[in-house]
């Protein structure tokens, strides 16, 4: 992908979906790539990338998720 920065990589599409939404909730553009095998699912990856110029904020939003901190702007719980 061209143009694109790749992310997040991972085996698991259910944590593929929650970073995507995640980082959409953040005003994000994020493009999925699905490269697991169609016949066994446990071979190949999903691909989160996001233009490079929202890398940064997208990879502090996905450090604090993964460590459990809310690194959104939102006051609301």
């Amino acid at each position: 992908m061209s143009g694109w920065q790749m992310i997040f990589k991972s085996s698991s599409f259910a944590d593929a979906s929650i970073y995507k939404g995640m980082l959409e909730d953040n005003n994000i553009e994020v493009v999925s790539m699905n490269k697991m095998d169609s016949s066994y699912l446990t071979f190949g990856y999903i691909e989160l990338y996001v233009h490079p110029d929202n890398a940064a904020q997208a990879k502090t939003l996905l450090d604090a998720a993964a460590s459990g901190i809310s690194a959104t702007n939102d006051d609301e719980v």
